[in-house]
């Protein structure tokens, strides 16, 4: 179960009607497009923070822009979700408005004994864990890195305006996984506060030995490097460390525990499941 977490108090008037959402095993673009199809508008003119898993339960804000004009909520009843609450802004939703996610899991046929368990999870409540980007980012077997490599190779990776903008983020995203890697396998240092680069055009943020370790693991990405230049995106820099808020885990059964957790936006709750269990999930389940 994922909630979304935003800290913006919609005005009570204004263009925009937002809208938080229930759905179950549906994905985020999915509703988007059924909203603008269900109100008449076009798919631009829908707002959301940010992408829910689609095999969960997940509540979120969508924002629909309809200057001028009252809807009747009727119109917008569809077996793929529910409203749950009605309100009025003079803003569009936008990506990473959102403060974070409040999640609740629950993880089967899982083996250990409770005070190595409760040892992980005292640990990264005071530490955190490192901030990957989640599997998830990188498609289905890592297929949209196979395509930002075809991409670039044909000097077509140029962004949202030629179809090609996941595979911008992919790419980013694996070589800011490959340096916050080796900048944890070199040192046992806290590293919070410390950041990774998200590639892009304009000087690097780092300089002496860090601006060394960078170069060095992205000597052999140079061709994503300049691809991601010339595609009009700004160097960035993400955090290396990801803190855990409210974690707190339960005993249901003697091989099934249920963890609750908030996330910053743009962080997985998978990097924080791969710090606690070797993960699969089977083919037919029920959340």
């Amino acid at each position: 179960m994922v909630d979304e977490i935003l800290d913006i108090q919609p005005t009570g008037e204004g263009e925009h009607l937002w809208l938080l959402v229930s759905k179950r095993d549906q994905n985020t673009t999915w509703v988007a497009g059924l909203l603008a199809k269900l109100a008449g508008i076009p798919r631009n003119d829908v707002g959301f923070c940010g992408m829910k898993d689609r095999f969960a339960v997940t509540s979120q804000w969508f924002s629909l822009h309809i200057p001028g004009r009252d809807l009747d909520m009727n119109c917008l009843d569809h077996d793929d979700f529910k409203i749950l609450k009605v309100a009025r802004h003079n803003k569009k939703l936008r990506r990473g408005m959102h403060q974070g996610n409040q999640f609740k899991i629950v993880l089967q046929d899982f083996a250990v004994t409770d005070i190595l368990f409760r040892d992980r999870i005292e640990l990264i409540i005071e530490k955190g864990v490192p901030n990957y980007f989640g599997e998830q980012r990188f498609g289905h077997d890592g297929n949209n890195l196979n395509e930002v490599q075809k991409l670039i190779q044909l000097d077509k990776l140029k962004g949202n305006r030629h179809g090609t903008g996941l595979y911008l983020s992919a790419a980013r995203s694996w070589l800011f996984n490959l340096v916050a890697a080796k900048r944890l396998n070199l040192t046992n240092d806290d590293l919070i506060d410390e950041t990774g680069p998200l590639w892009g055009r304009g000087r690097p943020a780092t300089e002496g030995q860090i601006a060394a370790i960078e170069a060095d693991v992205l000597d052999d990405w140079k061709d994503w490097c300049y691809a991601l230049e010339h595609a009009g995106l700004k160097q960035q820099r993400r955090d290396l460390i990801m803190s855990v808020g409210n974690l707190a885990a339960q005993w249901i059964e003697t091989d099934k525990v249920c963890l609750t957790f908030s996330l910053p936006s743009g962080c997985y709750a998978t990097t924080l499941l791969r710090e606690i269990a070797q993960l699969s999930r089977p083919i037919n389940f029920a959340v």
